[in-house]
């Protein structure tokens, strides 16, 4: 008994220790903040609007963010806007690719990629709005040639080209890749970013 009594002491010292240096190292448990409403407990993602030249960008958009509600978990993700609690739609506003730097002979080695969006958070009923965000803006720099690859980094090893398909490549089949990925990279993080957004109310 003494020695149960014991562990039980020092299980309940190590927690005490444990959890106060999670917080002050920056860790933080997910869920909703106390300024997220506690009635609303499901969400219809609404088809986003595109005003872009970019064809398909708001069915990728609205796939990405109900994939990142479901996996997180705080609300249920329905299929009808008559079964929610809540509706998210928004408004891909720009998603444009701008030259962000060039070497000597004038050749591009990066583009900066832009997307500007609109995102409102309404209770369906009552309808009210909860939540809005008005260009909201990303940014992500992707290589233009071979020579700004570099193919041993994180971010490359990541993606399913590897060092041999970059040399068999032209430079404009290289871009496109890139061009993707990085619109795939955009994409994905809005998700994450809006989805922390809402749980938080900020």
């Amino acid at each position: 008994m003494r020695r149960k009594g014991r562990f039980q002491y020092l299980l309940v010292l190590c927690t005490s220790l444990v959890v106060p240096c999670m917080l002050g190292c920056g860790y933080q448990f997910a869920g909703r903040s106390d300024l997220f409403p506690k009635d609303v407990r499901s969400v219809y993602v609404e088809p986003f609007i595109n005003r872009t030249r970019d064809v398909g960008i708001e069915y990728e958009l609205t796939s990405a963010l109900r994939r990142e509600f479901y996996r997180r978990g705080e609300l249920q993700v329905v299929d009808q806007a008559d079964q929610a609690d809540a509706i998210l739609s928004g408004v891909v506003r720009t998603f444009d690719s701008l030259t962000a730097s060039v070497n000597n002979n004038n050749e591009v080695l990066q583009y900066e990629a832009t997307m500007i969006v609109d995102v409102t958070f309404r209770r369906r009923e009552p309808s009210e709005i909860l939540w809005r965000g008005q260009n909201i803006r990303l940014t992500e720099i992707h290589a233009g040639e071979r020579a700004a690859v570099v193919t041993t980094s994180p971010k490359f090893q990541n993606q399913t080209l590897n060092s041999l398909d970059v040399r068999r490549m032209t430079d404009i089949q290289l871009t496109e890749t890139d061009n993707r990925q990085m619109r795939e990279d955009l994409i994905d993080r809005f998700s994450r970013e809006l989805h922390q957004r809402l749980m938080e109310m900020f």
